[in-house]
């Protein structure tokens, strides 16, 4: 009976063991937890960052390769972009396509190419002047004088100082362009223009008492001034002591410099400089 009494309580004191601890190991478990969900929590924030940086780089990368490929290009909408050369022509559709004579090549629309002496003052100042002003002030003038033109000096077609005896010139010549090309005259210009430009020329140079002749480049303003001025003079020496009349010459020496053709003296001026400028270098 004594051994039986004492496994009982021996019994007891085990359970009671057992039981203080239950819940302190429940509690151990439950702190382990807590710290492992603590621990856990921020690391997969962190490693929840990277994984979205990266997801946003993937996603942009394309866009970025599609920016950089192909450049938007804004271009600023004038207020009056309805308005067309003489009521017929437009310069909404007009291109040019040398870089390097973008910015002087004025396209700003003008019903009247006429600016009263305007934008003349200033330096670089004829930049902003519409380039079919220009073309109209460079058929006034009364002629170069210097050298010969098609053998003979050309003294003007007695329009210097007249701008609206030229302005009727040049619209009755865009007319016979359009005619001909079935393309806006605006357009057969600025790429007359583009053609005739020269982009090398000679200068000269002085040391010590010997000169000499040297290439160099030409600047885009003096390009457009020069091709402007030949197309000129092409018309003055075609229609010169001939029966052919001053629109039908400005017309076909555009026609053919907008055509690359050797025929316009445009074209054949360009080249004669840039032979000149090559043999100098």
């Amino acid at each position: 009976m004594e051994h039986k009494t004492e496994k009982a309580e021996v019994v007891a004191e085990i359970k009671t063991v057992e039981e203080h601890k239950a819940p302190q190991e429940h509690k151990a478990v439950s702190e382990t937890k807590e710290v492992q969900t603590k621990e856990t929590k921020p690391l997969q924030a962190k490693s929840a960052k990277p994984m979205a940086e990266k997801q946003v780089k993937k996603e942009s990368a394309p866009i970025q390769e599609v920016a950089e490929s192909k450049p938007i290009i804004v271009r600023k909408k004038s207020q009056f972009s309805d308005y067309k050369l003489f009521n017929k022509w437009s310069f909404s559709d007009v291109i040019v396509t040398d870089l390097s004579l973008i910015r002087y090549i004025n396209l700003d629309p003008v019903v009247v190419p006429h600016s009263f002496g305007r934008r003349t003052r200033g330096r670089f100042e004829k930049a902003n002047l519409n380039i079919v002003e220009r073309l109209i002030n460079k058929i006034m003038r009364s002629g170069q004088g210097k050298r010969k033109l098609s053998g003979k000096f050309i003294r003007g077609r007695g329009s210097c100082g007249k701008k609206v005896e030229s302005m009727a010139i040049v619209d009755k010549a865009f007319e016979i362009i359009e005619k001909q090309t079935k393309q806006n005259p605006i357009q057969v210009l600025v790429k007359a223009i583009e053609n005739a430009s020269p982009r090398e020329d000679v200068t000269r140079i002085k040391k010590g008492g010997v000169a000499y002749s040297l290439a160099v480049d030409v600047s885009p303003m003096k390009r457009l001034d020069e091709a402007v001025k030949n197309i000129a003079l092409g018309g003055f020496g075609i229609s010169f002591n001939k029966k052919i009349t001053a629109e039908q010459a400005l017309a076909d020496e555009i026609i053919a410099a907008a055509n690359n053709d050797i025929k316009s003296s445009a074209i054949k001026r360009k080249d004669e400089v840039e032979r000149i400028a090559k043999a100098s270098r």
